[in-house]
């Protein structure tokens, strides 16, 4: 959600690094979640894992404006300007500023699917220069403020320069809400050998990530952090399993117009490279929903 450092958003919701992904599937909401990527942010998210997830990542239908409604469906999308495409702490963009957008539709019945896309940079991550997420998913409530989020996501880079380096992660999460604050809790799981195999690293991967979100009462701003874990074929420069966390805020300028700012980075450092992708930074973003 990064070579195409993608994948993005997810077992608790917000919203999607060689190797691309959302930020992130999307992020669980109160009523239905999206990644972030993370979130997130990318992260695709995130969708709180948009996004990140994703990653930015999908938008969260309960904050978006839609486009049209029919027969129980919402129909909503999101478009976003960053100074960095980070995926799960990886910068997918290099140095270049990354164009993001997606489109999803949701489902009163708390079914949804979507698709979200981002400008990489090839000569930073070796997949080319797009990144197409394309999500599915089902989100229910399991208690009076708990969200549940399951569902599949698939990682493709539409031009990458050789092979095939899509990858497909499955996700859930739990968001918790309790007034102005929220906590997800949600992992992703990629069960096939592709996606950001650096280092001759060929296995499946595992990423667990936590975030938490304080909107300030009386105020647009919103404070957010993050802390992920990968273990597996996206460990980018370590023989371990490698954290990821940022911290920030985001601040409703007026109607669906967002800005934010965090501070993102990656404890797997690429060493004796040009670049190194996981290198601490911060990071701004403008976005919109409609």
């Amino acid at each position: 959600m990064s070579s195409v450092l993608l994948l993005a958003s997810a077992v608790i919701a917000t919203a999607p690094q060689p190797a691309p992904v959302p930020s992130a599937p999307r992020a669980a909401t109160v009523a239905a979640p999206h990644q972030d990527a993370p979130c997130a942010d990318s992260c695709p998210a995130d969708p709180a894992i948009a996004a990140s997830a994703p990653a930015i990542a999908p938008v969260d239908p309960a904050q978006a404006s839609h486009l049209a409604s029919f027969g129980g469906f919402e129909l909503s999308a999101n478009a976003a300007l960053a100074t960095q495409y980070r995926y799960r702490g990886t910068n997918l963009s290099g140095e270049r500023i990354a164009v993001q957008a997606g489109l999803d539709l949701d489902h009163s019945s708390g079914f949804y699917a979507g698709l979200w896309g981002s400008q990489i940079n090839n000569s930073t991550t070796g997949y080319g220069n797009v990144e197409l997420d394309i999500y599915a998913g089902y989100t229910f409530p399991l208690i009076e403020g708990v969200t549940a989020d399951v569902g599949i996501i698939a990682y493709t880079f539409p031009d990458a320069p050789v092979g095939n380096l899509n990858f497909v992660e499955l996700y859930s999460s739990l968001t918790a809400t309790l007034g102005p604050a929220s906590a997800k809790l949600g992992v992703a799981w990629d069960p096939g050998t592709n996606g950001f195999a650096f280092g001759g690293f060929v296995r499946d991967n595992l990423y667990v990530q936590g975030d938490v979100s304080v909107g300030i009462p009386r105020t647009a701003l919103t404070l957010k952090g993050h802390l992920g874990y990968t273990d597996g074929t996206r460990r980018f420069a370590t023989n371990n399993g490698a954290f990821d966390w940022s911290i920030g805020a985001s601040y409703t300028v007026f109607g669906p117009i967002t800005a934010s700012l965090e501070y993102v980075d990656n404890e797997a450092d690429v060493l004796f490279a040009p670049t190194n992708p996981n290198s601490a930074n911060v990071v701004g973003k403008i976005s919109v929903n409609f």
